[in-house]
């Protein structure tokens, strides 16, 4: 897979500066551009939380676009370090906070912000994805009342979960990644909304 690139927006056609090593799971241009397509005009504005940073791919789109802020957590030094560049790169860097960490040790502590999209894309086949979801069920103040969860999975590692204050409401397939879309439970609606967009 070559360089990530920004597909949309102030950065646009910029290509990121990948990874040393295979230790992360670049999102694909494919399935990025589903994803923003999804989320649409809704993303100006908004507050984006990747938990699992990798390249930075996700938030530095997410800013593109017209986010108003991206929080990007990474325990890899060395993708630390690219998120850092590709923020500079993109000229994006005054608009995103890069936390070198375990997400799970932050998300253990109180939430300064809410987001309003929570996106988890970790290592693959580690169970990590319900880990991070569980995370935010015991510290739900992380996650906006109507803000959405994403979750990017290989299909093979999907399990169907009923968790206690959030809801899968849609998922869409590109090949071998999954996106999963998880929201609060609604407090009227017993019937949830499927993506329309």
């Amino acid at each position: 897979m070559g360089s990530p690139r920004i597909i949309a927006g102030t950065a646009r056609g910029i290509r990121l500066h990948p990874v040393p090593g295979t230790g992360t799971r670049p999102i694909t241009d494919r399935v990025k551009e589903a994803l923003f397509n999804i989320i649409g005009a809704d993303i100006v504005g908004a507050r984006l939380f990747d938990m699992f940073g990798g390249t930075g791919s996700v938030g530095i789109e997410a800013l593109s676009r017209g986010a108003a802020f991206a929080l990007l957590v990474e325990n890899n030094a060395g993708a630390y370090r690219t998120i850092k560049a590709n923020l500079v790169h993109t000229h994006l860097d005054e608009h995103a906070e890069v936390i070198l960490a375990d997400v799970f040790s932050c998300l253990r502590k109180p939430a300064n912000q809410t987001f309003d999209y929570i996106y988890i894309a970790p290592p693959q086949y580690k169970g990590l994805w319900k880990q991070a979801i569980q995370g935010l069920e015991q510290n739900p103040e992380w996650l906006a009342e109507d803000g959405w969860v994403i979750v990017q999975i290989d299909p093979k590692e999907y399990e169907k979960i009923t968790w206690q204050t959030l809801y899968e409401f849609d998922q869409r397939r590109y090949g071998s990644t999954l996106l999963v879309f998880l929201e609060r439970h609604p407090t009227n609606n017993q019937f949830p909304n499927v993506i329309t967009r």
